[in-house]
């Protein structure tokens, strides 16, 4: 496997709310995720690092997840504690009161491959053939009209409240991840999680053409899809998480 992570504060805003880390543990199981936060006196940066760090934490403790099962139950378990954790914070903090953060992750084992999400940081498998294909559905008010109808996909895109949440941790007693079961076996060479600071600059075609240039180490097409967002405006944060599983691409 080849990784590699990096997160940058764009061109607008003056400082960086989101959060990133790509983790393995001893049974070489490895998880990625990108944590999007939101809200005032800089507690985003607050919801999405305890995203990370629990997250962390728990991944540390064990030497191997387990099952399927037992990944989709810890997934669930840990998405619940870190929506407390985030409520608690803001309990003993009045001033970050309405902070929130997406969370998307994946966890690659010798077994499976499971996404989730919550909010709209979106989850992509790479194919073999190099195309990008999404995974996680965003959780925001467009992409709900989208599905009933009443938007087109490309009305969707400059929609003045297309970056509404309908799902964030933090915004809620009890939120829910969705979870997306994929076959690691069938051509998917490689795993791509960014916040919406990407997707909002460039279009999947574009983040195709950065990743599918052979002449480019891992590091170096991460730190061009970065560029090409800011060239483009910049207006938010931009997270990248992005693994290889080389053993696919090999030819």
């Amino acid at each position: 496997m080849k990784t590699f992570y990096l997160t940058d504060s764009g061109k607008v805003r003056d400082h960086n709310e989101d959060s990133v880390t790509i983790l393995k543990n001893k049974s070489n199981e490895y998880l990625l995720i990108v944590a999007d936060g939101m809200g005032g006196h800089r507690a985003g940066e607050v919801a999405s690092s305890i995203v990370i760090t629990h997250f962390g934490k728990r991944f540390s403790e064990t030497s191997s997840i387990g099952t399927k099962l037992d990944a989709i139950n810890w997934i669930k378990d840990n998405i619940g504690e870190i929506n407390k954790e985030i409520l608690d914070y803001t309990k003993e903090h009045p001033e970050s009161t309405g902070m929130g953060t997406t969370c998307v992750l994946s966890l690659l084992t010798k077994e499976y491959l499971l996404f989730a999400n919550v909010g709209d940081s979106s989850g992509f498998i790479i194919k073999q053939d190099g195309h990008i294909k999404k995974v996680t559905k965003d959780h925001t008010l467009v992409n709900l009209l989208v599905e009933a109808g009443d938007l087109t996909e490309e009305e969707a895109k400059y929609h003045p409240k297309k970056n509404v949440l309908m799902r964030a941790l933090g915004s809620a007693p009890e939120v829910e991840a969705d979870i997306f079961d994929i076959d690691p076996f069938q051509k998917v060479a490689g795993l791509l999680l960014c916040s919406d600071g990407l997707t909002n600059m460039l279009t999947e075609e574009q983040i195709e053409k950065v990743l599918g240039q052979e002449d480019l180490e891992i590091e170096e097409k991460i730190i061009k899809l970065i560029r090409k967002s800011n060239a483009r405006g910049g207006t938010d944060n931009i997270s990248i998480a992005y693994l290889i599983r080389e053993e696919v691409t090999e030819k």
